[in-house]
């Protein structure tokens, strides 16, 4: 996949996730696809993506926006920096509007996603929520157990300094 099928990707992906068409928004990924959500969690296959979407996602969210900018791809693996924002219809903090900023990667099959991975500040999320400081400290525990538990974090941190780098350099 080149750049511009990324960008039109992107457009088609968060159309869907604007929507709240699970079906829709599923139909961007493989079969066997993973979104790891940094709220939902970690979801396998196009049904529990659909689910997580429009039965997680938007019954929790109100006037979902999502905008991808900046997509680049070097065929395999495409990133994108974004910006969404909604009004929370959980009764706890029902009609507080969130604007989230964040960076996505996408592990590419063909021209469809295989693995979604996103990272934005939930702290600042949770923040314009009003989010109880006690709640959040739990929830950025949960946050750093999930991180640490990453087999690509592991594999990280049993990695001497300079590890990557030194494949990179090496084209491996």
């Amino acid at each position: 996949m080149n750049s511009p099928d990324f960008n039109r990707l992107l457009a088609r992906f968060t159309a869907a996730a604007e929507t709240g068409d699970g079906a829709r928004f599923a139909a961007c990924f493989t079969e066997d696809a993973v979104y790891h959500d940094y709220i939902y969690g970690p979801h396998t296959g196009r049904a529990e993506i659909a689910e997580m979407m429009q039965g997680l996602f938007h019954r929790d969210a109100a006037d979902y926006r999502w905008e991808m900018f900046d997509g680049v791809c070097d065929g395999n693996m495409g990133y994108a920096w974004s910006l969404s924002s909604f009004t929370s219809t959980v009764p706890e903090y029902a009609g507080a509007k969130v604007v989230i900023d964040g960076m996505s990667r996408f592990v590419l099959r063909g021209d469809l996603v295989a693995e979604y991975r996103e990272s934005v500040n939930g702290g600042v999320a949770m923040s314009q929520l009003g989010v109880a400081p006690d709640r959040m400290a739990g929830v950025m525990r949960r946050w750093s157990r999930w991180l640490g538990e990453r087999p690509e974090t592991q594999a990280y941190l049993a990695s001497p300094p300079g590890a990557h780098a030194a494949a990179r350099m090496r084209g491996g």
